[in-house]
């Protein structure tokens, strides 16, 4: 099974890189899929304890991240005037969303109930809020290289916490949740996520203006314990509708959403951080 997830992540980091590499636009389109099949996924598992959440309008808000990723790059002077311009857009979106779900609620009200309505918004917001970030924060100035510190906090904390967990773990976190996480494998998770930042941050203050080594350490710290945040919610999803995976589209690592859930919660951090603090 470790020889497969090896495989596959090389496969994908290929993969990522050479889309990343394409554009804000081509990047834009291949989280626009992840995005569909996270959808795909979350609406499945619910689907199978017995509600109905409007599909249609979930898939139809995956568009959202199209013309976030058709916005362009944002340097350091516009980035507040684009900001209060997604802001707006963003609110627009989701009001006409709102509109939609409604009226479903209203006119068919003998087939979803608003239970099922809670539960479209909620798949709205844990997959295309959250992967929107990662278009956002390839948009920035200097993006491709800040857009890494996304999937470097997440992966590396996963690797660092998986060994750690392996050699020293004999203490349990989340039993009820996460059976196998354990307090040293989260502490190995957090220090592998501040060590590896830093470590590229220093490489990446080479080609860009010198960003203090304290906020790799800072970022390294928060995607440490956000991306297991974002593991332990994956697993809360998951044990709430008793599955162990949301899918088998990705080999070795099961579906999207959980190969992707501690990405969810390292993107907003990234670009926050980056956008308030560093720009």
């Amino acid at each position: 099974m470790l020889r497969v997830r090896i495989i596959t992540a090389v496969i994908g980091l290929a993969l990522l890189v050479t889309v990343a590499s394409f554009g804000h636009i081509a990047l834009g389109i291949a989280v626009f899929i992840l995005a569909l099949a996270g959808m795909s996924e979350f609406y499945g598992v619910v689907s199978n304890v017995g509600y109905k959440p409007v599909k249609f309008i979930g898939y139809l808000s995956c568009t959202v991240i199209l013309f976030i990723s058709m916005n362009g790059r944002m340097g350091r002077i516009n980035f507040y005037m684009d900001l209060f311009k997604s802001i707006n857009y963003f609110s627009f979106a989701i009001f006409i969303l709102l509109v939609l779900l409604f009226c479903y609620a209203i006119f068919q009200h003998d087939k979803y109930s608003l239970i099922d309505i809670a539960l479209t918004v909620f798949g709205m917001l844990y997959v295309v809020f959250l992967f929107s970030f990662v278009v956002l924060t390839r948009n920035l100035e200097n993006g491709y290289l800040y857009f890494w510190l996304i999937f470097i906090g997440a992966w590396s904390t996963d690797t660092f916490a998986y060994f750690a967990g392996r050699i020293f773990g004999n203490h349990k976190l989340l039993p009820s949740i996460s059976p196998k996480k354990t307090v040293e494998g989260a502490i190995g998770g957090m220090a592998g996520s501040i060590l590896v930042t830093v470590l590229y941050g220093l490489i990446i203050n080479r080609y860009i203006p010198p960003v203090p080594i304290y906020h790799y350490v800072v970022l390294g710290v928060l995607n440490g314990f956000l991306s297991q945040v974002g593991d332990w919610a994956a697993s809360s999803i998951k044990r709430y509708v008793g599955i162990k995976d949301f899918g088998k589209s990705i080999p070795g690592h099961g579906g999207v959403l959980d190969r992707f859930d501690s990405l969810l919660f390292t993107a907003p951090v990234v670009y926050f951080y980056i956008s308030f603090i560093v720009l």
